[in-house]
């Protein structure tokens, strides 16, 4: 594959997936019971947003950039999901020693979790993931219940589920450049349901066109009776023609009142990132009563 996240770190896409994804560790620490946290496409883990690769990109711009611009230039009370996200990336940042970098999932997930979690990051390319550790360790967040893995995620992801500790999250963010991705995907998510019925999964997806992304929901969520609710943010409208317009968060089994926290952070995003596609929040999959 070609993919190189350095080219869009920190976008409008990472904003909207990391606020949903801190957002979703926040609501699992509610209990004191530990939990997995198992990231599929882990990634490098910190991203230099002076580098050439995210120059030329330049699409920091309109996301963490605008993000933090706009809150400075008129602060006023934040949401709490977007409010806690800033911190942890400046925390993070502060760590690593600059402000010209972005924290991808891993850090962010790392620098959220309690002694009583554990992680487990998966990286396909092995230079990549000795660079996730490097990174890990460089911001103090790496640890004995942190491990990182070279590997195929989605094996793993069926290698260790279910967790012993019967709770857990699990991050699938693929770069969507296989052919067979979509399969892939389904049926890793399938699967991991059928092992761990009651664990959270969560989905990042593209929004290039809108009947497009409809019907790819459709066909991986076929068969799944577990709850599932989209959260969708999109900067440019669904059918525009930048390429990238939207960003997509695919949850099985959210925790109780995620639906609402979404609600109430997405539209204020909208404002601050001044998104003209606007967002949506659906339920596929309905909880039986």
């Amino acid at each position: 594959m070609q993919y190189r996240h350095a080219f869009h770190a920190g976008n409008f896409a990472d904003v909207h997936k990391h606020i949903a994804l801190l957002q979703l560790i926040e609501s699992l620490k509610k209990k004191a019971k530990g939990f997995l946290y198992l990231d599929t496409h882990a990634g490098e883990g910190l991203y230099d947003l002076g580098s050439s690769d995210a120059r030329q990109g330049g699409e920091s711009t309109a996301g963490i950039g605008r993000l933090e611009s706009a809150v400075a230039a008129a602060p006023a009370a934040l949401p709490g999901a977007i409010s806690h996200y800033l911190d942890v990336v400046k925390r993070l940042r502060g760590a690593a020693g600059a402000a010209r970098f972005y924290p991808g999932s891993p850090l962010l997930a790392a620098a959220s979790l309690r002694d009583a979690d554990a992680a487990l990051c998966v990286e396909s390319e092995a230079p990549v993931s000795r660079a996730l550790q490097r990174a890990l360790e460089r911001c103090g967040v790496a640890g004995p219940r942190q491990r990182v893995v070279h590997g195929d995620g989605y094996r793993e992801l069926r290698a260790h589920l279910p967790p012993l500790t019967r709770r857990g999250l699990v991050l699938i963010d693929p770069p969507y450049e296989s052919t067979d991705e979509e399969r892939q995907l389904a049926s890793a998510l399938q699967d991991g349901l059928e092992r761990f019925e009651t664990g959270v999964f969560a989905v990042w997806y593209p929004i290039k066109k809108r009947q497009d992304s409809d019907l790819w929901l459709a066909r991986v969520v076929r068969g799944i009776t577990r709850p599932v609710l989209c959260a969708e943010f999109c900067l440019h409208a669904p059918d525009h023609g930048a390429g990238l317009n939207g960003s997509g968060m695919l949850v099985v089994n959210p925790p109780w009142q995620f639906d609402a926290q979404v609600a109430g952070w997405q539209p204020a995003l909208e404002k601050l990132l001044d998104a003209r596609g606007g967002s949506r929040l659906q339920w596929l999959v309905r909880e039986a009563p």
